[in-house]
């Protein structure tokens, strides 16, 4: 009884786990809010893909471009592309994630 209480237990970790995993990544702090976003042109759209935009990252004390790229589609849910929000007198870095 006790055994399958301890599986229980584990498999609810790795459930909560799992949907926390974006907050898993590393945090990215910037002290100045990015630039504006570049133009890019979207290519002619792949079956089974999305689209991620390009977008800025902080890296080395500077922000640096990050060119948009495809992601494979997971059925039953939806891209959300990675954005900075502010925080006070710093910038975060949300990254993209499947909603």
């Amino acid at each position: 009884m006790k055994k399958r209480n301890l599986v229980r237990a584990g498999a609810a970790v790795l459930a909560a786990l799992g949907a926390s995993a974006v907050f898993a990544q590393a945090v990215v702090v910037a002290p100045v809010p990015p630039p504006p976003v570049r133009f890019e042109p979207v290519p002619v759209a792949r079956p089974g893909y999305v689209w991620d935009p390009g977008h800025w990252l902080w890296r080395a004390g500077a922000y640096a471009w990050v060119p948009g790229h495809w992601q494979v589609v997971r059925p039953g849910y939806r891209w959300m592309p990675g954005h900075w929000v502010a925080r006070g007198v710093t910038w975060c870095w949300m990254p993209g994630h499947w909603a």
